[in-house]
């Protein structure tokens, strides 16, 4: 196999992946300190015959596509995203806390005790918990409430994974939803607890 076939593979592949990834929700922005990494594109000889490029056409400059998969639940209570460099769990508020609360329920150890054997799996560093509600009752309380509850769930991944971790830990609120607030099945994605950590395996 040429290195020309091998990178004119690579980039169909790259692009064939990119097209068959299920579409997902995202931010309208990041919310702060979370960012995408990506290797450098690979390298292409724009003169290369093989590439049948109609006469006098070129080549546009090269990026990498950050692949994004997505897998959610029936009901959109747990979703898990994938990118090239992070892993995303978000976790609807309703299966960790009882209404306008930060109390764990029963059942919502078993989650975070989930999340807690991927972050080992991945052997993660670092781990950001950012809480999230929807936009009914006051801004203020909203971010005392997200905030509690993010601290909650750091709390019960730090009793199950090492000590030497560091997390950053955030409550924003209404800020940064993923559905639209006008329904009550929008503030219910809403209402959540994300957990993600920078991917080191597969």
């Amino acid at each position: 196999m040429t290195a020309t076939y091998a990178a004119r593979t690579a980039v169909i592949t790259a692009l064939a992946l990119a097209l068959t990834v299920p579409a997902s929700v995202a931010y309208a922005q990041d919310p702060p300190g979370v960012t995408e990494d990506s290797a450098p594109p690979v390298e292409i000889d724009p003169r290369d015959p093989d590439l049948r490029m109609v006469q006098g056409a070129t080549l546009a400059p090269a990026k990498v596509l950050n692949i994004k998969s997505v897998v959610e639940t029936d009901d959109g209570s747990e979703r898990r995203q994938d990118t090239n460099s992070n892993v995303t769990f978000a976790l609807q508020a309703e299966v960790l806390f009882g209404k306008d609360s930060a109390a764990l329920s029963p059942d919502a150890l078993d989650r975070i005790g989930t999340i807690a054997d991927e972050i080992k799996r991945q052997n993660a560093k670092t781990l950001r918990v950012f809480g999230f509600t929807d936009d009914l009752g006051s801004a203020a309380h909203g971010l005392t409430l997200s905030k509690q509850r993010a601290n909650a769930v750091q709390r019960e991944l730090a009793k199950a994974l090492d000590s030497s971790l560091t997390f950053q830990i955030r409550g924003y609120g209404e800020q940064y939803p993923i559905a639209d607030n006008a329904t009550e099945e929008g503030r219910k994605k809403n209402r959540r607890v994300e957990v993600s950590f920078p991917r080191t395996g597969p």
